[in-house]
């Protein structure tokens, strides 16, 4: 009998028997509370902020509970296939890793990316590499082994530094190009203000930046020499308006798969197939950009019906497997963890970044295990009930 990712929680009972309990949470609130007193205040600060008064990250998290599962009994399935087919390759399940940008200062040694990538490697849960890494993107992709990863990129104004970016993640093996379109400038962040909390203003994850010679041949000495300079040049050069143009631009440099990150209207989710998308994206950025207060999981069936037969990927919000497959059973092809792994990331790099991941997999495995769901395709086939109220999360 081949395994299930629900057959991890019968290793951690049968540790347990041993004498040996897990070092690692398994809960949500848990994983924060430890990440909230492991990171450094200023890291804390900048993952967990929201844009405004948080009410879209709230909305965002409160929106599952609207939907349930109905369980079918007496159809229970021993095994069950998670996987789908993505950007042209075939995933062991639907989950992913969503690119955020400071995620590398969230492992202890401020080399998150390269954590993410090595547990990447040994879950199967695709990493997203932020174009803010504190690592080259060459050097992140050489940690994922055969999982697919992916390259988040934010384009910049200079179309020769962009070209490069692009072409550097092809050449280096990433499986797609993951355009994020609703951060082309930052969102009001209050928290973050009142500190002036902007890692990369202080040059953190500024590698793919640094080490791409279309960026540095501006700059009378290196980066890490002359830092105020570095970083003036990027000053210069970020906050592109983006336009359609861009996006029929970006498809000319490239043959990888595009997904554009940042949909929520259908009239923009045909936009975008029609400029070149190959997948969409789905979300508000966690709450973190524009404080619209409409939570990202509403507005996923109408992009889903918009799309056709193009792929939805999904964020915003997710805090447990349920969340998941709410989200898979709305539509959405794929499910990115955000704030959460990097919360995990915080109290052990790859070990409990490998522990919650796995965890998360196994309680997504055991949920559809129980509801009496063979697979993703029947999970979407039941779909989701509408709740008479709200749950408690």
């Amino acid at each position: 009998m081949s395994e299930n990712f629900g057959d991890f929680q019968m290793g951690v009972y049968a540790a347990a028997d041993k004498g040996v309990t897990s070092r690692f949470p398994f809960d949500y609130r848990s994983i924060e509370r430890k990440a909230a007193a492991t990171l450094p205040e200023w890291v804390y600060r900048y993952v967990s902020a929201a844009a405004g008064d948080g009410r879209t990250q709230q909305a965002n998290i409160d929106a599952y509970a609207h939907y349930g599962i109905v369980p079918r009994m007496m159809v229970s399935p021993p095994q069950r296939d998670l996987s789908i087919d993505l950007f042209g390759k075939r995933l062991d399940s639907p989950i992913f890793m969503c690119p955020i940008g400071l995620v590398g200062l969230c492992s202890p040694d401020f080399q998150g990316d390269v954590a993410a990538a090595r547990a990447s490697a040994a879950t199967g849960v695709p990493f997203t590499l932020s174009t803010f890494s504190q690592a080259p993107m060459e050097d992140v992709i050489k940690q994922t082994g055969v999982t697919p990863s992916f390259f988040q990129l934010y384009l910049p104004g200079d179309r020769e530094l962009a070209a490069s970016l692009i072409g550097r993640a092809e050449a280096a093996g990433y499986s797609a190009l993951v355009v994020t379109v609703d951060t082309w400038t930052l969102g009001f962040r209050p928290s973050d203000l009142e500190r002036g909390n902007f890692p990369q203003s202080r040059g953190y994850c500024m590698e793919n930046y640094y080490s791409d010679e279309n960026f540095t041949r501006h700059l009378a000495k290196p980066p890490h020499e002359d830092q105020p300079a570095a970083l003036a040049h990027y000053a210069k050069i970020s906050a592109h308006p983006l336009t359609w143009e861009d996006l029929r631009w970006i498809r000319s440099q490239t043959t990888l798969p595009i997904a554009v990150k940042g949909i929520q209207h259908a009239d923009d989710a045909r936009m975008a197939i029609d400029n070149g998308a190959d997948v969409l994206y789905c979300t508000n950025h966690g709450g973190r950009q524009a404080n619209s207060g409409i939570p990202a999981l509403q507005l996923l069936p109408a992009v889903v019906e918009a799309a056709g037969s193009t792929p939805v990927m999904f964020d915003s919000g997710v805090r447990d497997a349920t969340d998941a497959v709410i989200a898979l059973a709305l539509g959405a092809a794929a499910v990115g963890i955000g704030r959460p792994y990097a919360y995990a990331l915080s109290y052990g790099g790859t070990e409990s970044l490998t522990h919650y991941l796995k965890s998360f997999l196994a309680e997504f495995d055991l949920m559809l295990a129980i509801c009496g769901f063979t697979d993703i395709a029947t999970l979407k086939q039941a779909g989701v009930e509408r709740t008479l109220t709200a749950g408690c999360r």
